[in-house]
């Protein structure tokens, strides 16, 4: 089945006619025969829209119950069984009633259309979900009612009904769009001027490039080269010299003059790599490009007026914008340049503008490899080759006779073997001094500077010519050799560098650091400051060299954005070194950022965390603590009152009552306590050494007699632990196991030494907790199953466990055979070294 057509009417505000212009058009296809319906359209009691509905056919509403009140929503139901060919359903974002199939009435819709119903639909510019905080900083109103950018976007048709601001606001005053009463509060507030006409710009702006989408896609569907100017488009050609910033602002004000113009700065980088711009400065005229409302490209390609003009030609530009020539005058004998040969290529559609600048005819300024390509030891070889060996090869030469053509090929030979030692200058002299050398001694007539034989003067042309050939090509491959090696070392850092940082594994001190030694500098330091006015400060710094404030005092400094920048000081880097160091001071960036967001998750962790405690403790005061007051409070005001005589019987049960009310008041405190001080920290043990039978039957005494047996050997080592610690320990472990251990299945408390531990083993016969469940039960504020809520706020555990950690010990759960839980208490035997010992304040005592 074919997926239905979706036309949709866009409007700036209410009232410009989207309802009316949908059901004239519903008119014109049932006069041409179509199947058309109404499925949901809304009339907001206007006359002239209302008469409108008549003669078209309308499917009956559902209406639905929704707080009290019955609300008409569109039948989607009946709208499918009646399938027409077309179907009018108004107002696209809005939400429908609780209990409809769908939350909102755009999804109707899309279910119309998969049923291969064409819709009709009317939306409002402000309804649009990406526009919701553009709409609001206009109108001061959030819209609850949004429809997904992708739903109209994907509409067949789109069709704007516009009016002006003047014309709706008479539209309103008249009665109109709203009822009399509410005309003078709406013309003050959502319809006033300025709101209107910043409406109508987006609507206008978001159907314009709707438009523009749609040409680009055809043109590139028909293989449309020429360019359309159907709106100015200027393209403006950057080459990463200082002139750059003067063409963006040429190109911006040319924009200006154009309805919708756009600028789009482009550098175009050759594929080698081998030459490139300032990075400093073709960032500087990224955020230029960007700050005056344009964009910023980065094409690659070796004929850079045919990469100039084909990017012009794919973006349907209109204009070009290129600087004068930097080159010297006698420089244009090598060609007419980038400009010249542009503006002759452009065609009859594509202006070109020469725009002068203070740089013209100053040279290019293009950065220069710097340092040998060739070793120190390899030069000197080569001149010593290229400047002596041509004599003692004529002395040599002098005491036997080879011929002039044999004379000619050694002294190339050593031509050769000077260029391949020292580069192209040694090869040149070598060829200087053999070349008169030859004409001296072996070309007649002998000993004499001029030449005889013209043949003679041909071989001499030819043997100069190549030895400088073999020079250069010498000299070329060195340079291609080093370049290629240092590319591949630049490759190789950035690669490392990308692959630590994307993984999180490089900290921005050891970021520091190896841009330090990758560059050989004495120090590095991030800088970055909070606004132009304010002053620098140090986010990292790594080195022994001298400490820097402010960029203008590093021997170099690459900007990050605009508030931020990597300073090094030590000397001063070659142009070829400031790329990669350009890379490494964006990810600094990045990794500063990084820590900072993980810095702020952890605040953001504790936080919550501290949260979930703030909840915890106030549905524990809420009932855990309000229970056992309710019931002092009960049995005091019952002893304190006069109407009633109690007997001795009843007071004692009474007093009873108030006791085991205070007792379990005390112990949850004191939980809430402990688990506090275990969270700040400030849990400082006082270790000793004890004998387990000097504590373990003190932590029983607070459960009922019989319900807890002790078996600890009096042989068992010593243990190192806080006695009152290890008291409140136990204490919560045989509480809770004696809670959930069935009647007549008393807890098991038994002791046994493992090597240099000991361990304290609580059994109880209960339920149990399953794997999963082990280490929850351990967490704050944790009760497992159906543990009723008078069972206690669920700390006992997690304050067992912090006790146990504390003193350096362990506390884990197991499975006890046959059924139940065994919790596993291991302590340190005395003698033996602390594993751990949490830091707290020295002056908070846990015992």
């Amino acid at each position: 089945m074919a997926r239905g057509k979706l036309r949709i009417h866009l409007g700036a505000a209410p009232g410009v006619g989207k309802t009316y212009a949908m059901l004239a058009e519903a008119h014109r296809r049932v006069e041409r025969g179509t199947d058309c319906v109404v499925a949901f359209v809304e009339h907001h009691e206007r006359p002239r829209t209302e008469a409108l509905l008549h003669g078209l056919e309308q499917v009956p509403r559902r209406e639905l119950e929704y707080r009290g009140g019955l609300f008409p929503e569109m039948d989607l139901d009946a709208v499918l069984a009646r399938r027409p060919q077309v179907a009018l359903v108004d107002e696209l974002a809005h939400t429908n009633i609780p209990g409809s199939r769908n939350a909102k009435r755009w999804q109707d819709v899309e279910e119309l259309l998969a049923a291969g119903v064409d819709v009709v639909s009317t939306v409002n510019i402000e309804h649009l979900e990406s526009l919701g905080d553009v709409v609001e900083s206009i109108t001061g109103v959030r819209q609850q009612e949004t429809v997904p950018d992708e739903v109209v976007r994907r509409a067949d048709q789109v069709e704007l009904v516009d009016m002006t601001p003047q014309a709706l606001r008479r539209r309103m005053a008249h009665g109109n769009i709203y009822r009399p009463d509410k005309v003078d509060a709406a013309l003050s507030n959502h319809f006033r001027p300025g709101n209107l006409t910043a409406l109508r710009e987006l609507a206008l702006l978001w159907v314009a490039d709707r438009a523009d989408a749609y040409l680009t896609q055809y043109r590139s569907e028909h293989r449309v080269s020429k360019i359309w100017g159907s709106r100015e488009r200027i393209v403006v050609g950057l080459t990463g010299g200082p002139e750059g910033r003067t063409l963006i602002r040429r190109g911006a004000r040319l924009a200006e003059k154009g309805a919708g113009g756009e600028v789009l700065a482009v550098y175009i980088a050759r594929r080698d790599g081998l030459t490139s711009a300032s990075p400093k400065e073709l960032a500087v005229q990224r955020t230029l490009a960007e700050d005056l409302g344009g964009t910023f490209h980065h094409v690659v390609g070796d004929d850079i007026p045919a990469a100039l003009l084909a990017f012009a030609r794919g973006v349907n530009a209109t204009q070009i914008v290129l600087g004068s020539s930097r080159r010297k005058t006698w420089q244009y004998v090598f060609g007419p340049g980038v400009g010249a040969t542009v503006a002759r290529e452009s065609g009859p559609d594509l202006d070109v503008h020469i725009v002068t600048h203070d740089e013209v005819a100053r040279g290019r300024g293009l950065p220069v490899a710097r340092g040998a390509r060739l070793g120190r030891s390899r030069r000197v070889w080569g001149w010593i080759t290229g400047v002596a060996g041509p004599p003692l090869l004529a002395a040599l030469l002098n005491a036997v006779d080879l011929g002039l053509a044999n004379d000619m090929l050694l002294f190339l030979a050593l031509t050769v073997a000077a260029a391949l030692l020292g580069g192209l200058l040694p090869a040149l002299a070598s060829a200087a001094v053999g070349s008169l050398l030859l004409n001296y001694f072996y070309t007649p007539p002998l000993h004499r500077w001029t030449i005889a034989d013209p043949k003679n003067i041909v071989a001499l042309v030819i043997f100069v010519a190549v030895g400088v050939a073999v020079a250069s090509v010498v000299d070329l491959a060195a340079r291609r050799t080093h370049q290629a090696a240092r590319l591949r070392a630049e490759s190789e850092i950035l690669s490392f560098l990308a692959g630590n940082v994307l993984r999180g594994e490089t900290g921005l001190e050891d970021l520091l650091e190896r841009v330090r030694e990758t560059f050989g500098m004495e120090s590095a330091a991030l800088l970055e400051r909070a606004s132009d006015v304010e002053p620098w400060s140090c986010a990292g710094r790594v080195g022994p060299g001298r400490p820097v404030d402010r960029p203008d005092q590093a021997d170099v400094d690459m900007p990050v954005g605009d508030h931020m920048a990597l300073a090094l000081t030590g000397r001063v880097l070659p142009a070829e070194d400031r790329r990669v160091l350009a890379a490494f001071a964006a990810q600094a960036a990045v990794v500063l950022d990084r820590r900072r967001l993980r810095e702020e998750a952890d605040r953001a962790r504790t936080l919550a965390e501290g949260n979930r405690i703030r909840t915890a403790l106030l549905a524990a005061v809420s009932h855990d603590l309000r229970t056992p007051l309710a019931g002092i409070k009960a049995a005091v005001t019952s002893l304190r009152s006069e109407d009633v005589e109690w007997s001795e019987e009843d007071r004692a049960e009474l007093l009873a009552g108030i006791e085991e009310g205070a007792d379990r008041l005390d112990h949850l405190v004191g939980n809430l306590l402990d688990m506090s001080r275990l969270r700040t920290g400030t849990v400082t043990p006082l270790i000793r050494e004890i004998d387990l039978d000097e504590v373990v039957p003190v932590a029983l005494g607070g459960v009922p007699e019989g319900s807890a047996c002790l078996d600890v050997p009096e042989t068992l080592p010593m243990v190192a632990v806080d006695p009152g610690l290890l008291e409140r320990a136990m204490a919560n472990l045989v509480e809770n196991a004696v809670k959930y251990s069935p009647p007549g299945a008393p807890v098991l408390v038994a002791g046994s030494a493992l090597a240099d531990r000991v361990e304290v083993r609580v059994v109880d016969r209960g339920p149990g907790v399953p794997d999963e469940a082990k280490e929850r039960i351990f967490e704050p504020f944790q009760r497992h199953g159906d543990a009723p809520r008078g069972a206690g706020v669920g700390l006992g555990l997690a304050v067992a466990r912090g006790f146990a950690e504390a003193m350096g010990g362990t506390l884990d759960a197991e499975d006890t055979p046959g059924g139940g839980l065994t919790m596993v208490l291991t302590l340190r035997a005395a003698g033996t070294r602390p594993e751990h010992r949490p830091a707290a304040e020295p002056e908070r005592q846990a015992s």
